[in-house]
């Protein structure tokens, strides 16, 4: 009889059917999109300077950021990438973000 326990490509542990982490944060997507319109400028700064703050408190080596601003027909457009060292920062932004 062959052991069908471990049918997905996760590393399973048969035992207690864990999941090992490096299967679900495997550091291949560190970057996180931030997309949104605003009624003003000063809105679309305000929200760009706490999107910074809250990637800035989950670094441990300085995140890359790229933003712009643009002035759309109905507001202004903020349009920013986070590029983290790891997954799981990335992981922890995104959730900090809900």
């Amino acid at each position: 009889m062959t052991n069908s326990v471990n049918k997905c490509k996760a590393n399973e542990t048969p035992a207690c059917c864990c999941t090992d982490v490096g299967t679900i944060i495997d550091n291949e997507d560190c970057t996180a999109e931030y997309e949104n319109v605003f009624a003003s400028d000063v809105l679309a700064q305000e929200k760009l300077q706490s999107l910074t703050k809250a990637a800035q408190d989950v670094e441990s080596e300085p995140c890359q950021i790229v933003s712009q601003i643009d002035k759309v027909e109905n507001g202004y457009k903020l349009t920013a990438k986070f590029h983290f060292c790891c997954g799981a920062e990335c992981l922890i932004f995104q959730l900090k973000l809900r």
